[in-house]
């Protein structure tokens, strides 16, 4: 099978590389002062790349003079566009950074122009030398596509797979792909069966692995190492962001976590492992440590039994770290369950992370809704940024808080709008009215 290497920059993103650390910035892109700091910090700390939304045609020249400016303090690692809903933005910013990411399901809302815009946004790429990545997000897959397949990891892959020949068919292969989901289970046979199929193909691509919208602290560094460990360790993945509602120097942190173990082989830290049949429960008992700090404890643990958790190998879990209290074991495999849909303890989170698209404090609602729902276990509720990441993206919520801008907020309840236009201050305990109307 021919593995694609793909050129970003001065980057590889390539199956014989190392693992390439993304991060995307969560400021506004008209802030270039505040990019520009944010966009050094993470690559100091180690991403390779940084994407930016490129929300209307006057960020494309935003985007230019923080690239300069990147350049001029010596940063020359790549910048990416992230660019919805209008395909000309994308082709202006193609001419500009190194890396542009568009989103099949609304590139256009008219597949026949989005083909066209395609062809003109390929040719661009090919004058400039400018890398793509085709990132689809479960729940954002657009009317034609969930029509055919529903909103499943099958309809992802054929999206994934139908722009891709589209891409081949223009010549063009420069190319990375993502599938993205914030229900884990979802992701990983979303990608598995992109593998797959490409393996039949006979020509692999570059996938960009990610958990979206995971959420923040612990929960969502268990979810995305669950997820991203079970496919890395199947030899699936070459680039990763882990999506983190916190500071994104938290991200590249993290992200370095799976550089360092799946590129660099750091080894577990498991001292010893049993797995035995406790009637029809199938429950694997481990020692751990020593440990640097909680997050390597957490991040090491979800490494090594989320595969087995998400493929149903195992049901349960025993487990001891070393400088750790019971408590703390028990709160890691809850959390760990949780993480995989095997168990639910407690209300699941949805977040976005931020861009400059979001209008609103987006950690500062996070952590308010977390507080005044936490005893709604089982719930599943999304707190998201923008209408991108909002309706669509939060498929599996039961609940949604989804910022307008203006200081204005929308209630969802599944995909129905039940409030709009809520001032940000009320829009909290808007919500968990809602939620308790209907329970």
């Amino acid at each position: 099978m021919e593995h694609i290497r793909v050129k970003v920059g001065d980057i590889v993103i390539a199956h014989d590389a190392p693992l390439v650390i993304q991060t995307m910035l969560n400021t506004h892109t008209s802030d270039i002062e505040q990019c520009v700091l944010l966009a050094a910090k993470a690559f100091d700390e180690g991403a390779l790349m940084v994407r930016i939304t490129v929300p209307s045609m006057a960020d494309v020249d935003n985007l230019k003079e923080i690239q300069d400016r990147l350049r001029a303090l010596g940063y020359t690692h790549p910048l990416v566009a992230d660019v919805h809903f209008n395909s000309d933005i994308a082709i202006a910013a193609a001419k500009v950074v190194d890396k542009v990411r568009i989103n099949p399901g609304n590139f256009h809302k008219d597949f026949n122009i989005a083909c066209q815009k395609l062809t003109e946004l390929i040719e661009v790429c090919k004058e400039y030398g400018t890398a793509l990545r085709i990132g689809i997000n479960h729940g954002s897959l657009g009317e034609r596509i969930t029509n055919l397949y529903g909103n499943t990891p099958l309809g992802m892959c054929n999206a994934a797979l139908e722009w891709i020949h589209l891409c081949e068919n223009a010549g063009f292969k420069n190319l990375v792909v993502s599938l993205k989901a914030s229900n884990t289970l979802v992701m990983v046979e979303a990608y598995r069966l992109l593998m797959e199929q490409m393996k039949k193909n006979g020509i692999a691509y570059p996938l960009h692995l990610g958990v979206t919208e995971a959420g923040s602290g612990d929960a969502a560094r268990m979810k995305s190492a669950a997820a991203i460990s079970t496919l890395l360790s199947e030899g699936i993945g070459e680039t990763i962001r882990v999506s983190l509602t916190e500071d994104i120097v938290n991200e590249v942190r993290v992200g370095n976590y799976f550089l360092e173990r799946y590129s660099l082989k750091k080894p577990s830290e498991l001292k010893s492992l049993s797995i035995a049949n406790k009637g029809e429960v199938r429950q694997a008992t481990a020692v751990y440590g020593p440990f640097a700090d909680r997050e390597e404890a957490l991040l090491c643990f979800a490494c090594d039994f989320g595969k087995q958790l998400l493929d149903r190998k195992i049901d349960s879990l025993k487990v001891s770290f070393e400088g750790f209290d019971e408590d703390f074991a028990r709160y890691a495999v809850d959390e760990l369950l949780q993480a995989t849909r095997r168990r639910f303890y407690r209300p699941e989170y949805i977040a976005c992370p931020g861009c400059g698209r979001t209008m609103y404090n987006l950690q500062k609602a996070l952590a308010q809704v977390q507080e005044k729902t936490a005893h709604l276990n089982g719930l599943v509720i999304a707190v998201m940024g923008c209408i991108v990441n909002g309706p669509g993206e939060m498929a599996d919520a039961d609940y949604g808080y989804v910022g307008e801008g203006g200081g204005k907020v929308s209630i969802y309840k599944k995909s129905e709008r039940v409030l709009c236009h809520i001032p940000e201050e009320e829009a909290v305990d808007r919500l968990l009215e809602i939620i308790n109307s209907r329970l």
